[in-house]
């Protein structure tokens, strides 16, 4: 005769559950909930837009922060202290910011416009911002990314409707920046964006496409006359100092030659001023002295020298003045 084993399963149909625990499970799921919807963070470089019911409350800062739970407290993070960036005419991929760049399709009609003189150039530009009042930048504007790409075309073909292609080409880039930021900042304030305008900044500016050969053969001249300009005022302040240095050394030499001469006039003047006093005091023996003296000064360069006297017949022997001239001349 065979045993079975039997196993008893237990019938829960007929278990009562306690009223008070299903009231403290359902108080307990509450508070679960409310938690969970009622704590959030700010970031450090953000922050928070309380909404209760729609409805704008407080601007909260970083850190760990409360709210009404189950819905009835909305918060909008914002990134107040991130630099944001607009892109005109071109579009980098990979932004985070959904408008910072147009569609493809658009991107050509942004950067094609017209300067004004009536040439044409492709303008590629950027502005860099960044969120000051969050309030006035979600309820002023309804949509304040679009707007503020508007604003900046407009500010950007204004300010280069006002200059001719060469200016928006070469050398007036930096003025073009420096206007358009303050015009563009302008207008933000005037909207009540709730934005700060860091920096509006040209990037690739160039004539149409069909014209950019003969722009660059034209660029190609400027930058050889600029070439040859520099070298020539390069030779000249070679040259031009070196000359002017000559200059000066010759009229030194001049003026010290002239005030030789002076001097030595002078000293002529007054020598012969001094000779003068004596033979006006002793006229012969002033006569006298001057004769010996030049004659002392003459008979020794004569060489040889033959002395005749007026009652004399014949010659005399030679007077032995100066043996050392007597000697060369022998030789």
């Amino acid at each position: 005769m065979s045993q079975h084993n039997t196993i008893n399963i237990p019938d829960f149909r007929n278990t009562k559950i306690p009223f008070a625990l299903i009231i403290w499970g359902v108080v307990a799921l509450f508070v679960a909930l409310a938690a969970f919807t009622m704590f959030y963070t700010v970031q450090a470089e953000s922050q928070g837009v309380v909404l209760r019911f729609g409805k704008y409350i407080k601007t909260v800062d970083p850190g760990l922060r409360y709210k009404l739970p189950f819905g009835l407290d909305r918060v909008l993070i914002l990134p107040v202290k991130r630099q944001l960036k607009q892109e005109f005419g071109f579009g980098t991929s990979g932004a985070s910011n959904p408008t910072q760049s147009a569609q493809a399709d658009e991107q050509e009609q942004e950067r094609n416009m017209v300067t004004g003189d009536l040439n044409a150039a492709t303008v590629e530009w950027i502005i860099q911002y960044r969120i000051r009042d969050p309030q006035a930048y979600l309820f002023k504007v309804r949509d304040p990314g679009n707007t503020l790409r508007d604003i900046s075309e407009s500010v950007m073909r204004t300010v280069v409707g006002d200059r001719t292609v060469d200016e928006v080409i070469t050398v007036g880039r930096q003025e073009i920046e420096s206007e358009a930021l303050a015009n563009l900042q302008e207008l933000v304030n005037k909207y009540d964006l709730g934005l700060s305008i860091d920096q509006v900044q040209l990037k690739n500016v160039n004539p149409p496409i069909k014209v950019q050969p003969s722009f660059n053969e034209v660029n190609q001249a400027q930058q050889e006359r600029e070439k040859m300009i520099n070298m020539a005022n390069g030779e000249y302040n070679k040259v031009i100092p070196r000359a002017s240095g000559e200059a000066e050394q010759k009229i030194q030499a001049a003026e010290g030659y002239a005030l030789q001469r002076v001097n030595e006039a002078e000293g002529d003047v007054s020598r012969f001023n001094s000779v003068l006093l004596e033979y006006l005091k002793a006229p012969e023996v002033t006569k006298r002295r001057l004769y010996l003296e030049t004659m002392n000064e003459v008979v020794p360069k004569l060489g040889k020298k033959i002395i005749l006297d007026d009652a004399a017949k014949g010659v005399l022997p030679l007077l032995q003045i100066s043996p050392e001239l007597e000697g060369r001349s022998a030789r």
